[in-house]
């Protein structure tokens, strides 16, 4: 196990689970043992709360004092990193009912720049939670900026111990500490502490920049583990494929325009497949004439301008009878002996692969598998499991597989 045995391991599941669909993926990890959740927002912590998750829940960014109630009801645990804050919430807690205490955790500002209180402030949020009557002090914990980067992690894990130091030594106590998500766990020198908060390698991808080979994931399209990088992440493999079928083929002359625009116009008498999905589906305008599709196994590009609904694809080198609507396109996943991941399409659009995924819309079907069959769907029209699945579950347009 990369944590370390007996390391409790709280999945990051903000952003409806990195765009795979945070109710089905909560539920599968549950089931395989995973210690609690990690969100971002208090939100997304009742959301799995109403749908039946019982496990620990750390929303990982502060919340607004109108919510302590709220989240301390609903068995939430809390980050505090700013002073202001976190005296604010503290106050909302006063004069309620005794019961279970609102957990807290707290930030420290270790050197990522975006939360958490300085090392010098520690002990004072440490106190100030110590001696609220409705809260209680659960949790250090801070955030690497470059895992990679082992001068800039050292310094971080520094300052972290040092801020761990000054609670012991003021007795204020040591809480559980958590600092390494995914690029954490994949190299070398970083310790687990009492619990890891595995965000993009719990959904099979190798963070870019752990991985070497052309912007490739390590273990897919031929990339391979940076130096420092665990053997073990070489043996991540994506959990999510994006499909689509055509919901046309049509044969269009030399010097027809395709999408908006145009700008691209066929150079020749083309076979032109359009695609169900475009970037109101999470398929952004950015990738227009930057992408391809597999079909049959074989690379085919994507052109014209992406639209709302639709993108095109230029099927007319693929050998063997023409291309049909019934024939199956992978954007995102492996097909034959190819694969384009979503660190392929980050490339292509000069982002990172969190942002490929995240913008995945709530419109695009989700089908979820196990043992290679069909689990699960999740649609606009809600969840649909086992024995519900349809036998397209798809809508034969276009889907997410997980």
């Amino acid at each position: 196990m990369i944590a370390g045995a007996g390391v409790p391991v709280h999945p990051v599941v903000k952003a409806d689970a990195y765009g795979h669909g945070v109710l089905p993926v909560a539920r599968a990890l549950a089931a395989t043992g995973a210690d609690g959740f990690c969100v971002a927002t208090f939100d997304e912590a009742v959301e799995l709360r109403d749908a039946g998750i019982e496990l620990p829940i750390l929303v990982l960014y502060p919340i607004p004092a109108s919510l302590a109630g709220a989240a301390r009801a609903a068995r939430l645990a809390v980050t505090a990193g700013d002073d202001e804050l976190l005296r604010a919430l503290l106050g909302a807690l006063e004069g309620e009912a005794g019961g279970v205490p609102l957990d807290v955790h707290v930030e420290v500002e270790t050197g990522l720049g975006r939360g958490g209180f300085q090392v010098a402030d520690i002990v004072d949020a440490g106190r100030a939670i110590g001696q609220a009557a409705n809260a209680r002090l659960a949790g250090l914990w801070t955030h690497l900026q470059a895992a990679e980067d082992a001068d800039r992690t050292r310094g971080q894990l520094r300052r972290f111990e040092e801020a761990a130091g000054t609670l012991e030594r003021a007795g204020v106590g040591l809480p559980p500490r958590h600092l390494a998500a995914s690029g954490g766990m994949l190299v070398d020198g970083v310790a687990s502490y009492d619990g890891v908060r595995p965000g993009l390698a719990t959904y099979g991808i190798v963070p870019e920049e752990l991985a070497t080979g052309g912007g490739a994931a390590a273990g897919s399209a031929g990339g391979q583990p940076a130096s420092g990088v665990t053997d073990l992440a070489a043996r991540l493999r994506p959990v999510l494929s994006l499909h689509a079928r055509p919901v046309r083929v049509a044969e269009l002359p030399a010097g027809w325009g395709i999408s908006y625009g145009p700008t691209f116009t066929t150079a020749r008498p083309s076979r032109i497949a359009t695609l169900p999905l475009g970037y109101g589906d999470g398929w952004p305008r950015s990738l227009s004439n930057r992408a391809e599709a597999l079909v049959r196994g074989r690379r085919v590009p994507l052109v014209g301008n992406v639209a709302m609904d639709a993108v095109m694809a230029d099927v007319t080198d693929v050998p063997g009878p023409p291309v049909t609507t019934a024939d199956e396109l992978v954007l995102i996943g492996a097909q034959g002996t190819d694969r384009i991941t979503a660190v392929d399409i980050a490339a292509a659009r000069d982002t990172n692969s969190w942002e490929v995924l995240t913008n995945l819309s709530a419109r695009l079907p989700r089908v979820y598998h196990a043992a290679s069959v069909p689990r699960e769907t999740r649609t606009l029209a809600g969840h649909h499991r086992a024995a519900d699945v349809p036998a397209d579950a798809a809508s034969g347009r276009r889907s997410m597989g997980s």
